[in-house]
């Protein structure tokens, strides 16, 4: 009797050694509602899609006030509830088409994104913000997908002009939960007021935004407290988010969803961070709070 007692005791022990670190992870989903998609990995944010299919419309610049109009790319599938939103803002003399990539890229991980065009191509970064802001209430209040959006978990993007953009838009609503700017141009270099978790993208060789009166100084002026990143694409020219570039789509991806879906999982690809000769110089607030 004594050793069938033992047995079932070890039995029992073996069981919820097994279980336990299951039902830890379900805890965890359970903790975060914002969690959207399947544990990532490195070769999944490196492919061309992300794990959802995504559809698009096109937004008639008529149809809307406060920027051009512009493509929104949504998850085609409703199962997984609402999704975080997502402006991006063209640079300067251009229009959404080069950098469209950006689009369908990071909506096939789970965000509903508008890619504008803006109210001129000649528009200055402090108006590419009020724009982006605009979208991303067009988006959240109006458009056609807004049932498919939380408005509580929004971020801004853009590209020269664009990025500088985002980092008014950033500056203008400290409610976003996040911004990209990519190989970002402003005139205003100093950005203490900021509170937005910023992950800042530039070029090397960039001669158009030098990322030394750029986006360096920028990065250095944003408070550690609101969490930044620095990534510096080695070799890399102003254009570099015109063509389908991998290294910003990894890192793009990942700030987003640790900073807009709060998803944890993503912590592993900001700290420590990419590395190798694509990458020329890394820098963070990491550990992430």
């Amino acid at each position: 009797m004594h050793r069938s007692w033992k047995r079932l005791l070890v039995t029992a022990a073996a069981t919820l050694a097994l279980t336990a670190p299951l039902g830890a992870t379900a805890a965890h989903a359970a903790d975060n509602p914002y969690q959207r998609g399947p544990a990532p990995t490195l070769a999944a944010l490196q492919a061309s899609s992300g794990p959802y299919a995504v559809s698009q419309l096109s937004v008639s610049r008529a149809s809307v006030s406060g920027f051009g109009g512009g493509v929104i790319y949504y998850p085609t599938s409703t199962a997984d509830g609402t999704f975080g939103g997502i402006a991006i803002s063209p640079g300067f003399t251009a229009s959404w088409s080069s950098i469209s990539w950006l689009g369908p890229r990071l909506a096939s991980h789970g965000f509903v994104v508008i890619g504008i065009e803006t109210n001129s191509t000649l528009d200055q970064p402090a108006s590419r913000g009020m724009q982006l802001l605009a979208a991303l209430d067009y988006l959240t209040q109006r458009s056609s997908v807004r049932t498919r959006v939380d408005a509580s978990r929004l971020a801004v993007s853009g590209h020269s002009m664009g990025g500088g953009g985002s980092l008014e838009a950033a500056s203008d609503r400290p409610s976003l939960q996040a911004a990209v700017p990519l190989a970002p141009w402003d005139s205003d270099k100093s950005w203490t007021e900021l509170k937005v978790p910023t992950l800042i993208v530039g070029g090397q060789s960039d001669s158009v935004a030098p990322v030394a009166s750029h986006s360096i100084p920028f990065y250095n002026s944003i408070p550690s407290s609101a969490e930044k990143a620095y990534l510096e694409l080695a070799g890399q020219s102003h254009f570099f988010p015109q063509t389908v570039n991998t290294t910003t789509a990894v890192e793009a991806v990942a700030w987003m969803k640790r900073f807009v879906d709060n998803d944890t999982r993503y912590d592993q690809f900001i700290c420590p961070g990419p590395s190798g000769s694509l990458v020329s110089d890394y820098r963070n607030t990491c550990p992430l709070s």
